[in-house]
């Protein structure tokens, strides 16, 4: 029997620290005026000292848990799409699933930039339909701020830092994922990327005095890629699923710049009013952008349970995708669902298995 991929949780987590526009100023040579009419934000989330991507992770992942009253040692993958992950390896989403109490669950990261969002919705939903898993957890989570030049006044206006989260079931009633666009073109990789840090130019004393571990981006392309595939993600998407704009009650896109989400509802003939933006107050949070943003929009009733909805976005690589997705509704359970207890569970589960390890070392090292 066909599964279908049903989103019936979903879960943010931001920063408490803020930072404006004014006090930007403060820092770089602009000013609140030229943030805002260049990029539309105003102010960002920045991570504190307590702050990490798996962290902020974390929390999103409980609270989407929490709204899909289901326990996490019923997921069967995580997926972590990140660019600042936590270490190089282990995977970021290996520690959310230490943290969560996630003890059947597989767990990788997926490196895809702005895009890793949609695609890895894409490879989680494929999961569930071929009947591999019937549980995911998905999850976008960037600490930016660490990799900003703040010196930088072109790249740091930018980006903010967050974590939201979808948790993804099978179930056997039609709708859910209803399709998906995955693409790239690595001809454009030096438009946006962050040179130093992997194996081609490990890092030095040289690299960290050359700025190489900050992010470099050509805006000028960068806004005229964004721009072009947008409008053709969303176009192919959309046709993919057998459905018109006509039928699409919103659109979320990547929140990258306020001007390239009106360039793109131009291309596509809608009004901006169907496009749901938040950029405003949260900046480009990269690969976290898309879920925080469908979390606000439920929350201000604007996305609904029915609904068709395309999320579509850009980012370096370079990628782009949009997925068209019918919104559901959490499962329908007896008992109320507390993720949370889990976390002291699975604190204790964590410190037994190293405390196991370590008597398995001695034992087997005599």
């Amino acid at each position: 029997m066909t599964q279908y991929a049903h989103i019936t949780g979903w879960g943010m987590c931001v920063p408490e620290k803020k930072l404006t526009n004014a006090a930007l100023a403060q820092m770089v040579d602009t000013t609140d005026e030229w943030i805002r009419t260049r990029t539309g934000i105003s102010e960002r989330h920045i991570a504190g000292n307590e702050d990490t991507t798996a962290s902020l992770a974390t929390e999103a992942a409980l609270r989407a848990l929490q709204v899909a009253n289901l326990r996490p040692d019923k997921v069967d993958l995580i997926i972590v799409s990140t660019s600042t992950p936590e270490y190089i390896f282990p995977a970021t989403a290996c520690v959310v699933q230490d943290r969560i109490g996630a003890t059947k669950a597989g767990a990788f990261d997926l490196l895809a930039a702005c895009s890793g969002f949609i695609f890895a919705l894409n490879v989680a939903s494929q999961a569930i339909q071929n009947g591999t898993i019937v549980n995911a957890l998905v999850i976008g989570s960037e600490t930016l701020s660490r990799i900003v030049d703040w010196g930088d006044r072109e790249t740091c206006i930018l980006f903010g830092d967050g974590a939201g989260a979808f948790v993804l079931q099978g179930r056997n009633d039609p709708g859910g994922y209803l399709s998906g666009v995955m693409r790239s073109d690595g001809s454009g990789g030096d438009l946006l990327n962050l040179p130093a840090g992997g194996s081609k130019i490990p890092t030095s004393l040289a690299t960290i005095h050359e700025g190489l571990h900050y992010i470099h981006m050509n805006g000028r392309e960068v806004f005229r890629f964004a721009t072009r595939v947008m409008v053709q993600a969303t176009q192919e998407a959309v046709q993919a699923a057998q459905l018109t704009l006509d039928d699409i009650q919103l659109v979320i896109p990547h929140q990258a710049n306020l001007r390239i989400i009106e360039a793109a509802a131009r291309g596509l003939d809608i009004p901006l009013e169907r496009c749901m933006i938040n950029l405003d107050r949260y900046g480009n949070t990269s690969t976290a952008s898309i879920p925080i943003a469908a979390c606000e929009a439920v929350e201000s009733g604007r996305l609904k349970a029915g609904d068709k909805v395309v999320f579509v976005g850009f980012g370096a690589g370079l990628t782009w995708g949009a997925s068209v997705v019918q919104w559901s509704a959490p499962s329908e359970v007896k008992r109320k669902v507390r993720p949370e207890r889990y976390r002291l569970l699975a604190r204790l589960r964590s410190v037994l298995l190293r405390v196991i390890r370590h008597f398995e070392g001695l034992i087997w090292g005599q």
